[in-house]
């Protein structure tokens, strides 16, 4: 079995690694970067940190407008996929990469298979809820994260070939935590100490895109009196630079790192505020508390839990929810126990051989 495995931005380095794996043990993986993430601190250190082969294509496309970026990926990726005649053609999440890579192999009658299928946030002004809807309309095969992401889908009419198989991402979580807490010199670089700071991401574009949003964000962080580690996103960086704001000590603007310092940090928080998925996901696994700068979620089991809460992007929503975080008693299983990339194989034999 040949597949065609399309990545290219950080989420889908770190979903891809175990799902390489399990295929590679008796398949041939083709994986395709498509360069959506370009610059080493948001690609290339996530393929020193995970270990993952380099790709056997890049295509170099860079950043740019969404339909600019997702032509240039459909194109490229044609002529990729005429050249290695797969038999499957793998895409996950909600990038741009993941657009054009269902689009390419739809259009060419690959068969398809999504992961993290059936995810929705509900609000179509996100960018990534149109890559969802479209990628799940036309896959063939739908691997599901979340029980709530099949029951969504069923909703939309999507019922065949679909399969709740559990998070990739917490199949690497699972394999590479214990590697993060030999990273102490971080801390020390950083001057922190464990559970004695805060963890803020903040990269989407719909808060980076509005400048009152972002103020906002950075005003309740002043007001805080606490740490705050704040690994900042090339275009959230770009953001600020525009701004006449004083964070003061406290507040850490640090380069993105890479994907293991991301764990150890993630870990030892006391807590998390960010907009990204993935990292809802990875404090939930890490049972750290997580505030999400955003009005809706993907991950409603991550709120329903009491782990995650959504407060949006309002200095005073924000202040309130921190000082007011309290540990859930129970953490159940939500996204599976870890084998997801194996029964993903599995799935793809059935359907594929």
């Amino acid at each position: 079995m040949k597949i065609v495995s399309i990545v290219g931005a950080r989420p889908e380095f770190i979903q891809a690694w175990p799902v390489s794996q399990a295929l590679n043990c008796n398949h041939q993986e083709v994986l395709v970067h498509t360069g959506q993430h370009y610059d080493y601190q948001m690609s290339q250190a996530f393929f020193d940190d995970l270990g993952l082969a380099p790709p056997d294509y890049n295509l170099g496309v860079g950043s740019g407008p969404h339909g600019k970026q997702t032509g240039e990926i459909l194109a490229r990726l044609e002529e990729i996929l005429l050249e290695v005649k797969p038999d499957g053609v793998v895409v996950r999440g909600d990038t741009n990469s993941t657009l054009a890579g269902i689009l390419a192999a739809s259009k060419m009658h690959i068969p398809t298979a999504h992961i993290e299928a059936g995810e929705r946030s509900y609000d179509r002004s996100m960018p990534e809820e149109i890559n969802r809807l479209v990628a799940d309309s036309l896959a063939d095969m739908h691997f599901c994260a979340s029980r709530t992401a099949v029951q969504q889908l069923a909703r939309e009419g999507i019922t065949r070939k679909v399969a709740w198989v559990g998070d990739v991402m917490l199949d690497a979580h699972t394999f590479f935590c214990e590697k993060t807490r030999t990273r102490n010199g971080l801390f020390a670089k950083l001057g922190i100490q464990p559970v004695r700071y805060n963890l803020v991401t903040v990269h989407r574009a719909a808060t980076t895109d509005d400048p009152r949003r972002l103020e906002n964000i950075l005003n309740a962080l002043r007001e805080m009196n606490e740490v705050v580690v704040f690994p900042v996103h090339p275009r959230t960086r770009s953001v600020l630079s525009s701004m006449n704001i004083q964070l003061g000590e406290r507040i850490k603007l640090i380069e993105p790192v890479g994907y293991l310092d991301m764990l150890a940090l993630e870990e030892s928080a006391r807590v998390i505020a960010t907009d990204s998925g993935g990292v809802q996901r990875e404090a939930y696994f890490f049972r750290v508390p997580c505030l999400t700068l955003r009005d809706e979620t993907e991950w409603k089991e991550t709120v329903a839990t009491g782990w995650n809460q959504l407060v949006g992007t309002k200095k005073e929503a924000i202040l309130e929810a921190w000082h007011q975080i309290q540990i859930p008693a129970a953490h159940p299983p939500i996204f599976g126990d870890g084998t997801a990339s194996e029964q993903i194989v599995k799935l793809l034999e059935r359907e594929l051989q």
